[in-house]
């Protein structure tokens, strides 16, 4: 019988608010684990870009605000799980990731999906170590 699960919720204003069941990110001991993060400025709650690099951006800067609210930050993740409308947009992903991570890239799965909430280009998750408890 396992016991009980260290699991505390994570919310922050600075990244768009969860719009279902679900949160912003959970820390489990050393571990964060943040729902997908679509391009939406906190702000309006709208697409914050028309273009797949202006939202991979926004994306990027949701991630790092549901991390820092987790206690860690973008450099920490170590894995990103990316969700694609469109895999033509691959070398723009590599372009802007190279720039977040120039040494020691996080792992990484990236996947084509025919759809995603409210028709933007690209969501992404990640998992990533908190340095303190």
């Amino acid at each position: 019988m396992l016991g009980k699960v260290d699991r505390k919720v994570i919310t922050t204003k600075n990244a768009p608010t969860a719009s279902g069941p679900y949160s912003q990110a959970i820390v489990s001991g050393k571990l964060v684990f943040t729902a997908g993060q679509l391009p939406l400025d906190a702000l309006t709650n709208k697409i914050a870009a028309e273009d797949f690099e202006g939202q991979l951006r926004q994306v990027m800067q949701n991630l790092d605000a549901v991390l820092q609210a987790a206690g860690t930050n973008l450099k920490n993740v170590v894995k990103f799980t990316v969700f694609l409308t469109d895999l033509k947009n691959f070398a723009i992903l590599n372009k802007v990731f190279s720039e977040y991570f120039p040494e020691a890239a996080p792992a990484r799965s990236a996947f084509q999906v025919s759809r995603l909430p409210l028709d933007v280009l690209v969501e992404i998750e990640a998992v990533a170590v908190r340095e303190e408890e």
